[in-house]
């Protein structure tokens, strides 16, 4: 080790302090000096266990091996999302990660479909997504065929820190053990130093802020204001509970709908992890701890345990030499498992646009511009499934179906039902197929779509629309099971 390598010191342990450990250990090891400073007194959320697409990507850049971190974390695959009483009570549709039909570069596949079911034929949209069927069936493989399956995981998130913890320090970074007791600053207002509750001192160039929703560096220390999203995301609590598993373990996560918000239901290989996430301004906590331990489907492993949280963001990530990441830097509620995936996004900018030079002032601005722009997707994304509603069953849904949306969300609606159309967002993370899917699945038909579909001719429409669904069929019944194929391909290691 040289003195010539930056020093970075990363506050806070679990899933975002391990990841960010052994992301940068594991890409700039060789001209980084990284210390971990973290506290066993102090314990960790460890419940964001269902996660997106984009980890598979990133897994394989900081070269942690699929089967190996499958079987040391109990998961099992994620096909999709199925959301039940969304749209109205007994609605149940389906948001999965696979291609849709086949799109052209004129008009979306859903617009031939419209164009099919207009003629009379087509089927239901399902119809045409492989990961959807095969995670209605309950199967699952790598490939189908020459295609490659889209898919996440379920996996423990207490395990999977602990899984990162041992690769990082085997890969060179140095873990601390403390309560951090005190942040010093420079005459710059940079962060020099922290000092722990022994005495100890840890100097670094510079600081990660993983210390959850205290933000001990970018908020405390660094006074970075929060901006509150809680009137368009109103949900404040959430209380989560282990069960044990009753049946095989299923390729997809349950989004339940109840009376003041919805419950989680993610399945691993030996549990079920289970939460209600909820607004107490709707309903109590005695409530919601009832409603939620009342839709179990096995026996409780764990006691309840309960969660606050408001929903938003800093005003700024990165501030002076710190960069927060997770939930030091803002929460969105788990409905589409983009918690994970926010950390791994801020990795790879931070490993981007890493300050070696010292200089932070113009990287750290478009940082937090592309760190602003995710965040607002990823919320008018999740604040759809709430408006698009048509349940008018309690004051929760009433609230959400007649507020006020962001001018962006209102845009992309108006554009849906207007004319059909559709188009990737502006930072990539939720295709069209996802919007589609959603908004569709929640009652937006429409009014018209893109004429291209209508230059096929009719007979030529239904043979190729036949074609891709009679495809997908094949494609799901040579697939084995989806619990047949975690068994054999990685079996949990521990409980």
């Amino acid at each position: 080790m040289t003195d010539s390598k930056t020093k970075v010191v990363i506050a806070g342990g679990g899933t975002s302090g391990w990841l960010s450990a052994y992301s940068l250990v594991s890409r700039l090891g060789s001209v980084l000096d990284i210390t971990l400073v973290e506290s066993d007194q102090i314990g960790t959320i460890g419940v964001g266990e269902a996660t997106i697409p984009t980890i598979r990507a990133f897994h394989q850049l900081i070269g942690i091996d699929e089967q190996e971190f499958m079987s040391a974390t109990q998961a099992t695959f994620k096909l999709g999302i199925q959301f039940e009483d969304w749209g109205q009570k007994e609605d149940s549709y389906f948001h999965a990660f696979g291609e849709i039909g086949q799109r052209s570069w004129m008009a979306e596949f859903h617009e031939f479909w419209m164009e099919a079911r207009a003629k009379g034929f087509g089927g239901s949209l399902e119809d045409y997504c492989l990961e959807l069927k095969a995670a209605k069936a309950n199967k699952f493989a790598k490939q189908a065929g020459k295609k490659p399956v889209n898919y996440a995981y379920h996996f423990n998130a207490t395990a999977y820190a602990a899984f990162l913890r041992t690769k990082s320090q085997a890969a060179g970074v140095k873990r601390e053990e403390g309560f951090i007791e005190k942040v010093i600053k420079d005459e710059t207002g940079n962060i020099s130093s922290l000092t722990l509750s022994n005495g100890k001192e840890i100097t670094g160039d510079f600081f990660i802020d993983c210390t959850g929703f205290r933000a001990l560096l970018i908020g405390e220390s660094l006074d970075v204001d929060y901006k509150d999203w809680s009137h368009y995301l109103a949900a404040d609590s959430a209380i989560a509970v282990q069960t044990k598993a009753v049946e095989e373990p299923r390729p997809y996560t349950q989004a339940m709908a109840h009376s003041a918000g919805w419950q989680w239901r993610i399945p691993l290989q030996n549990r079920i992890g289970n939460g209600i996430v909820y607004s107490s301004k709707f309903l109590s906590d005695d409530d919601a701890r009832s409603s939620l331990m009342g839709n179990l489907t096995g026996e409780p492993l764990t006691e309840p345990r309960q969660l606050r949280f408001t929903t938003g963001r800093r005003e700024k990530a990165w501030h002076k030499n710190c960069v927060a990441v997770g939930l030091s830097s803002g929460f969105l509620e788990p409905l589409e498992s983009t918690s994970i995936h926010l950390v791994t996004t801020a990795l790879l900018r931070l490993m981007k646009m890493f300050p070696f030079g010292g200089n932070t002032g113009l990287l750290a601005e478009q940082y937090n511009r592309e760190v602003k722009l995710e965040a607002e997707t990823i919320r008018d994304f999740i604040i759809l499934h709430y408006h698009l509603t048509e349940r008018d069953d309690s004051p929760f849904w009433e609230h959400y179906r007649t507020m006020e949306i962001p001018e962006s969300l209102a845009h992309r609606m108006a554009l849906f039902k207007e004319n059909g159309y559709v188009w990737l967002d502006d930072v990539g993370l939720f295709r069209v197929d996802s919007w589609v899917q959603v908004m569709m699945g929640q009652g937006i038909v429409p009014e018209q779509h893109h004429q291209g579909s209508c230059v096929i001719p009719t007979e030529g429409l239904k043979e190729q629309m036949t074609a891709l669904r009679n495809r997908v069929a094949n494609s799901v019944a040579q697939l084995p099971q989806h619990s047949d194929f975690v068994k054999k391909y990685c079996p949990a290691t521990s409980d």
